[in-house]
């Protein structure tokens, strides 16, 4: 360390020796690893001016050092920090279960905490790239958000720049219940919607505010995985109740609640995405709507819709929003513009039950004040001018052309041998190889890769009971229908050779 300084501070009232201090300061940088094995110290003359005591002092402690194997010190080479000296304490790894996890194509652990997630794209645009969750960015009307950007930042004034209201902008909470009120039959007002930033921010609150110690956290199985780690950073037990062809199997909740060592009074929180689940794409039916409604409202807990697809339908089936029933106070509506518009937006909401509302806005003015006014005034311009409705409009034109392309590729290549599933809704679907069967999804994937094509294993986002045939997500929105048409060609010939084969492609 030559004539650096050392961070030394005496206390020259206190009755520890002033040696003794030297000694044990120098002792606990060491253990901190601010001295590290091999670290030069200063020479006694040089520490003592520093430390504007007697030379004797620091000799004295440089003694106590070296009995104490801390420091060694030999003619021609100084004093330095001993080999062996205390390493650094490690700090305690934070719980895995809790840390984002990198992208990977399996994970051997536990699949309720770290299954696979689609690496960010910085592929380069050549990729044929079946990615979910990413809608048509290229379509998007930049030209004219830029001129709703521009509108609201002239009208803006000093407060519009300042701090905000936390709940949000007030003309797009007005925008926003016009919305959800005609798209999905429910009739809010605009005092209880919280413009959040993005929907995961309002998933956080809403755990914040509902569930303690012993409480638990009921999730649909398969699920999102970015769900399950905000879910699991709470102090709440998170148990996964089975999908079907309808939806979450609401009548075993308390079976698996029980079954997980848990009492069902104990449910704070059902989270459910009822207009498309993900990721299997299918849709809460009646029956299982009113059995959950009925289910919260008895058990006192409330229910998290996540409509994270709504706007994109493309078959008759089209039920209102499980918020718009009669809940009796027991649903919060969680939605988000990232998918209508474009990720990087960054503004969601909630729709609260009126004894939620002061709940929520506290714990949303602490964790952040305001999400940016002014671009929620420009959001709420692009919506009252129709320049939305027209977008949504042609990106459901859109969508059910590259979702026909994806689904006739899919079904001339594998014919009898694949099964979709979640293609009434959303941006997605849910693809399994039947004639695969036997063959790692992560094997299939590896080929695919190979060939210039990008799949996403399903089985990860399983907790129990992952698919016995070899299944994925595949995105199409952001892919045009003759990259779709040669994506599959190729996925074709990757499934051939990942089974040698055997498979009955055509």
């Amino acid at each position: 360390m030559g004539s650096s300084e050392l961070l030394i501070v005496l206390d020259r009232d206190g009755s520890t020796p002033l040696q003794q201090q030297v000694c044990d300061q120098i002792t606990a940088l060491v253990r901190a690893g601010q001295l590290r094995p091999g670290d030069s110290v200063p020479a006694s003359r040089e520490l003592a001016q520093q430390l504007d005591v007697s030379r004797t002092v620091v000799t004295r402690a440089y003694e106590l050092l070296r009995a104490n194997n801390v420091i060694t010190a030999r003619r021609g080479s100084g004093t330095k920090v001993a080999p062996q000296a205390a390493a650094p304490p490690q700090r305690p790894t934070p719980k895995a279960a809790f840390a984002p996890q990198p992208p990977r194509a399996t994970d051997g652990s536990s699949a309720l905490w770290q299954p696979w997630e689609p690496p960010p794209t910085h592929h380069p645009s050549t990729a044929l790239d079946f990615r979910h969750g990413t809608p048509a960015l290229a379509e998007f009307p930049v030209a004219r958000w830029r001129q709703s950007l521009h509108d609201a930042y002239g009208r803006a004034d000093v407060a519009a720049l300042g701090y905000g209201p936390a709940e949000g902008s007030p003309t797009l909470r007005t925008e926003i219940a016009t919305l959800v009120r005609q798209s999905r039959a429910l009739d809010a007002s605009p005092d209880h919607i919280m413009v959040t930033s993005g929907a995961t921010q309002a998933l956080d609150i809403l755990v914040r505010m509902l569930v303690g110690p012993g409480d638990v956290v009921v999730i649909e199985d398969p699920s999102h995985t970015v769900l399950r780690q905000v879910f699991g950073c709470s102090q709440a037990s998170v148990v996964p109740v089975p999908v079907d062809e309808q939806g979450l199997r609401v009548g075993d909740i308390d079976a698996c609640v029980r079954a997980h060592g848990h009492d069902p009074a104990r449910v704070k929180l059902v989270y459910v995405t009822p207009s498309h689940q993900f990721p299997t794409g299918v849709i809460l039916s009646e029956g299982r709507r009113r059995g959950l409604l009925h289910w919260a409202y008895e058990h006192g807990a409330v229910v998290l819709e996540d409509d994270y697809h709504n706007e994109f339908t493309f078959t008759g089936e089209r039920l209102p929003a499980l918020a718009a029933e009669r809940h009796r106070d027991t649903v919060v509506y969680v939605g988000s513009f990232s998918k209508t518009l474009f990720p990087a937006l960054r503004i969601g909401y909630a729709v609260l039950p009126q004894p939620l509302v002061q709940p929520f806005l506290g714990i949303k003015w602490i964790t952040d004040r305001l999400t940016p006014t002014v671009a929620q005034d420009a959001l709420a311009d692009f919506i009252s001018t129709g320049a939305y409705a027209r977008h949504i409009s042609r990106m459901t034109r859109l969508y059910r052309q590259r979702r026909s392309r994806l689904l006739e590729a899919l079904y001339e290549h594998f014919g009898a041998e694949v099964r979709i599933s979640g293609e009434a809704a959303g941006l997605h679907v849910l693809v399994t190889l039947t004639g695969a069967r036997g063959i790692p999804e992560e094997r299939i994937a590896e080929v695919a890769a190979g060939h210039g094509v990008r799949i996403y294993p399903a089985s990860g986002y399983f907790v129990q009971d992952p698919p016995a045939e070899p299944t994925f997500l595949m995105g199409y929105a952001a892919l045009p229908a003759p990259r779709i048409t040669r994506g599959v060609d190729l996925l074709a010939d990757a499934v051939r050779e990942a089974t040698g084969g055997a498979s009955a492609c055509r």
